[in-house]
Parts: structure tokens; C-alpha cells; sequence
């Protein structure tokens, strides 16, 4: 079993439940973590035995274009299409965080974090 990290992948995005969240935007950090057997690929040295990296940070993109109320539902979308792209994957965590958000306060980010295992 091995784990592959993409961390502090940044992106703008337009989530919230505020009206204003949605139409302003702003920037988020995504860190995802997955775990699979990387054995194969340490052996064969072959992109296509191991999970693409490339693959991932694109379905953090393209999931966050999506607008959403709650980041939850965010990081749920990015785990099930990284289950339903890479069979290899057995365990996905994805950390969503949103840069100064407007919750009246001096805070830097709040952060989601949700891990499943794949279902058999």
C-alpha cells in the first residue's frame, strides 16, 4: 500500500451560501491524500500502474468550477469521481479549504475534511 498527496492545489471559485460567495468568488485550497496499491508501478515505472496525479489535480478543477452552497458537497463529488476514474485508489481524503471567509472575524481559511474508503 502506498499514498499519493496533491497538496495546496489553489483555486478561485464562486461557493457559498451567501449570494454574495457565489457571485464574488474566492480562492480555496484543495489537499487531497489516496491510498492504493502502488507496488506495480514501483516495479514497471509505468504511468498507467499507478494513480495520475495529473488526473487528480484535474478533477479538483473542474469539480470546483461547480458552484455549491456547501463544501461538503464539493468534496464528496471529488471523491466519488476519483473512485469512478482510477480503480486503484482505495482510500481518498480530500481537505477543502476557503481562504478568508466571511465570517466576521480574523480568520485565515476553514477547512473540510472527508475520507471514505471505496465500497465493495
Amino acid at each position: 500500500m502506498g499514498i499519493i498527496k496533491v497538496e495546496n492545489i489553489r483555486v478561485y471559485a464562486n461557493h457559498g451560501c451567501l449570494k454574495e460567495e457565489t457571485k464574488i468568488g474566492s480562492d480555496y485550497r484543495v489537499d487531497l491524500k489516496v491510498k492504493a496499491d502502488l507496488q506495480k508501478s514501483a516495479q514497471s515505472d509505468a504511468l498507467v500502474d499507478t494513480v495520475d496525479y495529473v488526473l487528480l489535480n484535474k478533477i479538483v478543477v473542474e469539480e470546483m468550477a461547480i458552484s455549491s452552497a456547501l463544501l461538503e458537497s464539493v468534496a464528496k463529488r471529488i471523491i466519488d469521481r476519483i473512485f469512478a476514474e482510477n480503480k486503484l485508489v482505495t482510500v481518498a481524503t480530500v481537505a477543502l479549504s476557503k481562504m478568508n471567509p466571511p465570517i466576521g472575524g480574523d480568520v485565515e481559511m476553514v477547512t473540510i475534511e472527508i475520507s471514505e474508503k471505496r465500497k465493495a
